[in-house]
């Protein structure tokens, strides 16, 4: 037997995520519906293990399976997998420039839509599901889900949209010490609306405009807001590594995996787990990859594992999945720009950031703030991005071309769809279909 594990292993797991400004990587990771060409219905599960196998054998990829089921790849340090309703995730590998991460996103479309157009199958890049109803979407064949599906109507009322009809896109992002990983989370946090507004990319629900530019991010305020938000306590002085693990020990838990089965343990604290209290695992204790396990069951706007994850945008086009980690890489890995926003942020209230989580998914870069509005914090914000990327020296600012155009005028990426929608597609959600088909 090992010796049970204490809070330090727990604050010593995070702390080993520190590397040296050399080895910092950027991580992406991005979701997309596929649905039927014909049809435009979403995939059931047996299409999308067609694909995952066609992908197996075509592009030399491993398989993941879970009793019978294939419900994932592996091929490297990259990984395709599978959301509840069955939307398509490749977590990238950790990659040292823009270029190669670009690179990999071309390469998985690529991948995707060889085995896919075969099947008539194609891939849709947009925050949230713009035809079905919850009801007509297939569910996931993984036990994780099973047990997530059942808990989320209990703690708020959207969760199950947003495990079944939302698309994200992420970045991943190293730090250096525990100062540095604080100074990242806080400006992180701070702009995350900001990255919200200009990739906002969810207006359609059920085949017509549902009043949000991101309904993808307004559904995230009622899903669970014991394990979402803005995380206030980050920006507390006496934040730091010790202090997350106090929060993720509160958070109620989802499951245990023992014996390749997931046992419910939703409502129990990882705390009560750690003193070997878990009704459903009588005497179990958790190990290391419980905690790893645990702490991706937890949701907030920035996500701290052994690296940062920003959370807040919407799934969209391939140049906007190059575009988010850009942004990212220009404000965070570079000193200068990172200070910068810790500065033009440092007086922001607690209140004013609450409200722009909340504003923005409606109001985009029109929200107003102070005395002006989001699009004033986006036009700088995205200087600060190029600016940090020129001093990178990597040749990257060219993948900021994609959100130039936004910024300037003001007009989300959502908005730039309910135009067509309102006049040439003469109110039909379907030429959607067309229009962001991978």
């Amino acid at each position: 037997m090992t010796e049970p594990l204490t809070k330090e292993d727990l604050v010593a797991y995070l702390v080993s995520g520190c590397k040296p400004k050399e080895n910092w990587r950027i991580g992406t990771e991005h979701e997309k519906f596929g649905f039927e060409v014909d049809t435009l219905r979403p995939l059931k599960y047996d299409q999308i293990r067609d694909i995952l196998n066609g992908l197996a054998e075509r592009f030399d990829w491993d398989k993941i399976m879970e009793k019978n089921n294939v419900i994932g790849l592996k091929q490297g340090k990259q990984s395709i997998s599978l959301e509840p309703g069955g939307q398509f995730e490749l977590s990238g590998a950790p990659l040292e420039t823009l270029h190669q991460t670009c690179a990999e996103v071309n390469s998985h479309l690529y991948q995707v839509k060889a085995v896919g157009e075969e099947m008539g199958i194609g891939f849709l890049g947009l925050g949230f599901q713009p035809k079905w109803a919850l009801s007509d979407i297939p569910i996931m064949p993984k036990g994780r889900y099973e047990i997530m599906r059942n808990y989320m109507p209990k703690v708020g009322t959207l969760g199950l949209d947003m495990m079944f009809r939302t698309c994200t896109v992420q970045v991943n992002l190293d730090f250096s010490s525990e100062q540095d990983m604080i100074r990242k989370f806080r400006a992180g946090l701070a702009l995350q609306p900001i990255a919200t507004a200009i990739f906002a990319n969810s207006p359609f629900k059920e085949g017509k405009p549902n009043g949000f530019l991101s309904l993808r991010s307004h559904i995230w305020t009622d899903t669970d807001n014991n394990r979402a938000g803005m995380l206030p306590f980050v920006f507390d002085d006496s934040f730091g590594f010790e202090q997350y693990v106090d929060y993720a020990l509160e958070v109620p838990m989802y499951f245990v995996y023992r014996n390749k089965k997931y046992i419910d343990c939703t409502g129990m604290s990882f705390r009560d787990f750690m003193q070997g209290k878990l009704p459903q695992a009588p005497g179990e204790l958790p190990t290391l990859t419980d905690w790893e396990n645990h702490l991706t069951t937890i949701f907030p706007e920035v996500r701290l594992k052994r690296y940062l994850e920003m959370r807040g945008a919407d799934g969209g086009p391939w140049r906007r999945l190059c575009a988010l980690p850009a942004f990212w890489v220009g404000l965070l890995y570079d000193e200068e720009s990172l200070q910068s926003i810790l500065d033009m942020t440092f007086d922001w209230t607690k209140e004013e950031r609450e409200m722009l989580r909340r504003k923005v998914p409606s109001t985009g870069l029109k929200t107003p703030f102070r005395d002006g509005y989001v699009r004033d914090l986006a036009e700088e914000v995205l200087k600060l991005a190029k600016n940090g990327l020129e001093r990178r020296g990597y040749k990257e600012v060219g993948f900021l071309r994609e959100v130039d155009e936004v910024v300037r005028t003001g007009v989300t990426p959502a908005e730039r769809l309910l135009s067509p929608y309102e006049t040439k597609w003469q109110r039909n959600v379907d030429h959607v279909f067309e229009h962001l088909l991978y």
